[in-house]
């Protein structure tokens, strides 16, 4: 496609309605009950140490470096705002939410634009079913008619029980890779490990059957997926984390956040061996997030939500791009 074509929205101007009409519903939803909106950089220190997310590095042509920080010292674009929101309510902030772009590599498709929008929000002594409860009256408030019938809330568990009669917490590597096989993946060099199985059955064999007819959460999984969140006390073999799925894509992410930074340091240089063996970038450590951890976070909950999609499925847009103004292509 030529400049003189792309050079206009891939969104409708109806589409772009419907999406100021729900970022206005969404921040009535949080008014309505005392979260306060806040607004942290785009640009940023440090990057997620997360294999599967791909940090954008950011050169600024001219701007002086911290004294604190090698003159070398990359910049990148958020992936999420998560860390900074973490500072935020080590500091005092309470609940808090935001909505902002954010910026991951290697995401490019149907659902995925580089650039995309994020609700963020973190509740102060919720559990993780509280949470899930307000997940669901949101999405429900912005699906509005497109909204499906009664939510249900499962295990990650019970979910590969159910669609593939398999357990992940116990099934061999063996087991796991031969339940793949109708993907068509082969790993001949045994480059998957565990969770690159369990990952990859997720995201093209259990995910897409989810939430068919009615909004699923999937709760409770493994621990070697933890991420952020905190262990589960009565079954060390599970993380308190959820996501949420409707009609067979993923929608949000949550987490009974993990406060201890001995724990959460731990996590992030086990990330960075891994990237080290992946071949993929490795960075310093986020000292000032660790920092905060340290100084207290209040026990809370927190979970991301992708805007986009959901204003997909409050329009019946069928790609991305169709409630986007400009996505990264004629950006």
């Amino acid at each position: 496609m030529s400049h003189s074509d792309d050079w206009q929205p891939s969104a409708t101007r109806t589409r772009l309605s419907e999406r100021a009409a729900l970022l206005r519903r969404a921040r009535e939803f949080f008014a309505a009950r005392s979260v306060l909106e806040v607004d942290t950089p785009m640009v940023v220190n440090a990057p997620v140490s997360d294999v599967h997310i791909h940090s954008a590095t950011v050169d600024l042509a001219g701007e002086p470096r911290s004294r604190q920080r090698a003159p070398a010292a990359p910049l990148y674009l958020h992936t999420s705002p998560e860390y900074a929101m973490k500072r935020l309510l080590a500091a005092g902030s309470g609940d808090i939410f935001q909505i902002c772009h954010v910026v991951r590599g290697n995401e490019r498709g149907r659902l995925h634009n580089p650039e995309f929008t994020l609700i963020e929000w973190y509740r102060i002594g919720f559990s993780l079913g509280e949470l899930m409860d307000e997940v669901d009256a949101l999405v429900r408030t912005l699906l509005g008619a497109a909204a499906p019938g009664a939510s249900e809330q499962i295990s990650y568990r019970e979910a590969f029980l159910r669609e593939l009669g398999l357990d992940p917490l116990t099934a061999s590597t063996g087991e796991l890779a031969q339940a793949a096989a109708p993907l068509g993946f082969r790993d001949p060099d045994g480059a998957l490990d565990r969770d690159g199985w369990l990952e990859l059955l997720m995201s093209g064999r259990v995910g897409p059957r989810l939430g068919r007819e009615r909004l699923t959460f999937v709760n409770s999984y493994p621990a070697s997926q933890a991420a952020l969140a905190q262990l589960d006390p009565a079954d060390a073999r599970v993380a308190q984390r959820f996501e949420l799925y409707g009609q067979g894509i993923e929608l949000g992410n949550g987490f009974h956040e993990l406060a201890a930074e001995p724990e959460q340091r731990a996590r992030f240089v086990r990330d960075n061996e891994e990237r080290r063996r992946r071949g993929l970038p490795v960075a310093a450590l986020d000292e000032r997030l660790l920092a905060a951890l340290a100084a207290g976070l209040p026990g809370c909950c927190g979970v991301a939500l992708g805007f986009d999609r959901i204003v997909m499925g409050a329009t019946g847009a069928t790609h991305i791009d169709e409630v986007l103004s400009f996505p990264t292509g004629r950006a």
